[in-house]
């Protein structure tokens, strides 16, 4: 399958050759290094380790400087896996760019939400707001939460106020719409999770439709 880690830079729009306008997200994607393969044999399973995003030395701690190190790659900000089903056909130090995608191409984009901080119902799960007369002292509340005297307590899990966001989001069947090489970048329609600068895990679609 095609992998690749990315950071989002941001939204625009381009324009087809017939005047439809498309929104864009667009992805730094690459290039990656390989820095481990991982066998059954060895580890249970077969995958690639791969590392995105060049840092400096002291950035990194000593075990981490020791896998470098032992694997001949520059020191990477981001390291990730992806399992596949053959990794004889990669070598440590192989380089991944952003080539691997066509334009078309049908692809599922994971990132960590914006985070929201702590919501009320209204916002977090699209609760309906109460009377907005004077008399009224529901507004904004979450509503009943009990169920009168029996079993008279809060289930696990009733919705209500707090932490929004900040969580793993997984976005399918995205469209590549162009894909710029000479500068590692990736226009895919529409909206991606996450905020600028925020790291992306991209892969070959899962859903054939």
């Amino acid at each position: 399958m095609k992998n690749i880690i990315g950071k989002k830079i941001g939204m625009t729009q381009i324009f087809t050759e017939d005047g439809a306008v498309i929104p864009v997200t667009v992805v730094e994607a690459g290039p990656l290094k390989i820095i481990q393969k991982k066998t059954v044999e060895n580890d249970g399973y077969n995958a690639i380790q791969v590392g995105f995003e060049d840092v400096k030395e002291n950035r990194i701690n000593k075990p981490l400087k020791g896998h470098f190190d032992k694997s001949g790659v520059e020191y990477k900000k981001h390291i990730k896996e992806f399992i596949i089903g053959n990794v004889d056909e990669f070598e440590i130090g192989q380089e991944i760019k952003v080539d691997i995608f066509e334009q078309g191409d049908k692809i599922d984009v994971a990132g960590i939400s914006k985070g929201k901080g702590t919501q009320g119902p209204i916002r977090r799960y699209n609760y309906s707001r109460g009377p907005e007369a004077h008399g009224s002292k529901y507004h904004r509340a979450g509503g009943a939460r009990a169920a009168a005297s029996y079993p008279g307590r809060v289930f696990k899990g009733a919705k209500g106020m707090g932490r929004m966001g900040n969580e793993k989001v997984t976005v399918q069947n995205l469209e590549v719409v162009r894909v710029d090489s000479d500068r590692n970048l990736l226009l895919i329609r529409g909206a991606v999770p996450g905020p600028k600068g925020g790291l992306l895990v991209i892969k070959e679609t899962v859903i054939k439709r």
